[in-house]
């Protein structure tokens, strides 16, 4: 099973319980922010007791004022009504904005520590999932999970203390009649607790969808130029639409079954009311009540019932929350496979031997294919060393083991004679520079897009790198020159423009170890020429790699490596391949473009 569908099934099948996940939230993120919380709750507090103090209120209004005519009253009981409400709308307001605050805050902190963890995760990690789905999880998810941090926060504590505050009142002015109206609780509260175990379980569903949804835009949107010259645009619509469909779908059914609460806790309050009034009614026409106490209890249920549908509302909203809380956590818990050992040193390099001795790899343990097969190399310090071979023998496996973008299942990659593994992997990569056929161009300037290569350069660095890697010329032909944003993966440039300001990159970096995968491939003729001669020149005193299908690339390679299958079958310089007419030779026949 792919990790991708195992992602998917995780979003539909997996409930941590509610109360671990919850414990976690608090134990994690809303700990660091006791001092607000309990300012917060304070404010809670005095908004709750407005509310109580409302109902008790109405009590003499109605026995003092409206039956009995005491005039004498009417200015301190109204006066009282308008403290009680401005008193509980400013409270209101300050918990409301304390709780939102720790709220946003919690979810910024785990956006950054989703990001974080996604940038320390392996590259085996982003092979395995696509980025759409990734977007989705550091957006849409925690998006759901702010709604119901938020609105939980700000919810359940206010609602809870008015609640119990209403009780009191109503169990004060007649306790035998509030017993028998919350016999209808435990009935509601199980209702609700059904129908938040559903949500729960439609918020992993809805999220995937939505995951899914974003993974396919990505795509369309990356390969907007292939769709349109194939004249897929239908075909993609079609595909976008029905995941669209689907994800409407969910979401009104997670309406219909939100709102299920509503019909049947009114039905139930309206049995009880019935049951107030005729109860009430008989009480204070037999002279055991007065209709202010009467009313104060009906004020006090009323009210309640406004807290207890919040809360019930809020269950819902928690539920759908945790749903994606579980999806987000899942990803913060995914290990890292390649991390740096206790006791990893840093290091710095000049002019390394690179060796591979005994070297097997498997992307996938559960799969007995090898990607390399007991590969054992010697790359001199100082020299240029080339791979050929077919597509899948092997080639850009070997380059990616020694940055350690993996590592591998036996054997060992050294540096120096030292282990590369037994090295802090930020200190090993500070000494590799990159130029790879999959070029990344930022959205960004060309100065940060070449300054990428090594952070605080200066500009007139950034100018030397790409003089040396014939871009300067086309880079003070764009419209701000090099303060010129680029676009999306560098889409207002060429294929060997975009190739140019990379090499203008890895030749800033100034690394003793230089990869090169395919870096003058989607040059021409002309100014490939041109970048070999570059290319030659940044090679000296440094130990390359190059993985390239054009001979003129390689040939004058101080070794060639050729390898089938996973396995080294011949090594050696272009002239002495030849004379084997062995693999390399035939390749060379061929065009070399395998």
């Amino acid at each position: 099973m792919t990790q991708k569908s195992k992602l998917d099934k995780y979003a539909l099948a997996k409930n941590t319980d509610t109360k671990i996940l919850v414990a976690r939230i608090i134990r994690e993120y809303l700990s660091q922010h006791v001092s607000t919380l309990l300012l917060a709750l304070g404010f809670m507090i005095i908004a709750a007791a407005m509310t109580a103090a409302f109902a008790t209120i109405m009590e003499p209004v109605m026995d003092q004022v409206l039956v009995a005519g005491n005039t004498n009253r009417i200015w301190g009981l109204g006066f009282g009504i308008f403290i009680i409400f401005f008193v509980r709308g400013i409270a209101s307001y300050a918990e409301t904005v304390l709780m939102n605050k720790i709220g946003q805050a919690v979810v910024a902190t785990i956006q950054k520590q989703l990001f974080g963890h996604f940038m320390d995760l392996d590259l085996k990690f982003f092979h395995q999932n696509p980025s759409g789905q990734l977007i989705s999880r550091v957006i849409n998810d925690v998006e759901v999970l702010r709604n119901a941090l938020t609105g939980t926060l700000t919810g359940i504590g206010k609602s809870v203390i008015t609640l119990v505050l209403l009780i009191i009142v109503m169990f004060y002015q007649d306790w035998i009649l509030a017993i028998a109206c919350f016999t209808v609780f435990p009935f509601v509260a199980l209702f609700v607790a059904w129908i938040g175990k559903r949500l729960r379980k439609m918020s992993g569903d809805i999220q995937s969808g939505q995951a899914r949804l974003s993974d396919r835009l990505s795509q369309i949107f990356q390969g907007v130029r292939l769709v349109k010259a194939y004249g897929m645009e239908d075909h993609e619509k079609e595909i976008a639409g029905n995941v669209i469909q689907r994800v409407r779908d969910l979401m009104l059914k997670s309406v219909r079954v939100a709102n299920l609460s509503t019909p049947v806790n009114e039905t139930l309050v309206g049995i009880v009311v019935l049951g107030i009034i005729v109860y009430g009614g008989y009480q204070v026409a037999a002279g055991e009540s007065t209709a202010g106490q009467l009313l104060s209890f009906i004020t006090a249920f009323t009210m309640a019932y406004e807290p207890m549908k919040k809360l019930a509302r809020l269950n819902n909203t928690l539920q759908m929350g945790l749903g994606a809380a579980d999806r987000v956590f899942e990803m913060l818990d995914t290990k890292i496979e390649v991390q740096d050992k206790e006791g990893a040193a840093d290091i710095t390099l000049e002019q390394p031997e690179i060796k591979l001795k005994n070297v097997e790899f498997q992307y996938d343990p559960s799969d007995d294919k090898k990607a390399l097969n007991d590969v054992s190399i010697t790359m001199p310090a100082g020299q240029v060393t080339a791979l050929v071979g077919k597509s899948g023998s092997g080639k850009t496996t070997i380059m990616n083991l020694i940055p350690r973008f993996f590592d591998v299942t036996s054997g060992q990659v050294l540096l120096n004679g030292q282990d590369v593994r037994d090295m802090t992997k930020a200190s090993l990569r500070k000494n590799i520079s990159l130029v790879s056929q999959d070029i990344t161009i930022f959205d960004d300037t060309v100065w940060a897009n070449i300054g990428y290569g090594r952070e605080g350069a200066f500009q007139d660095e950034i100018i030397k790198a790409a003089i040396a890697a014939e871009a300067d010329d086309f880079i003070r032909d764009l419209p701000n020159g090099y303060d010129t944003k680029l676009g999306e993966d560098g889409i207002t440039l060429s294929g060997g423009q975009r190739q140019r300001i990379s090499i203008a990159r890895a030749i800033l970096r100034d690394a003793p170890i230089l990869l090169l995968d395919e870096a003058t491939s989607a040059l021409d003729n002309e100014a490939e020429r041109a970048i070999q001669v570059t290319l030659a020149e940044i090679q000296k005193g440094r130990t390359t790699l190059v993985i390239a299908h054009r001979l003129s690339t390689i040939q004058s390679a101080d070794q060639i490596i050729v390898l089938e299958n996973g396995q080294v079958k011949e090594e050696g310089t272009h002239d002495k391949l030849l004379a084997q007419e062995g693999i390399y030779a035939r390749m060379v026949q061929a065009g070399l473009n395998e």
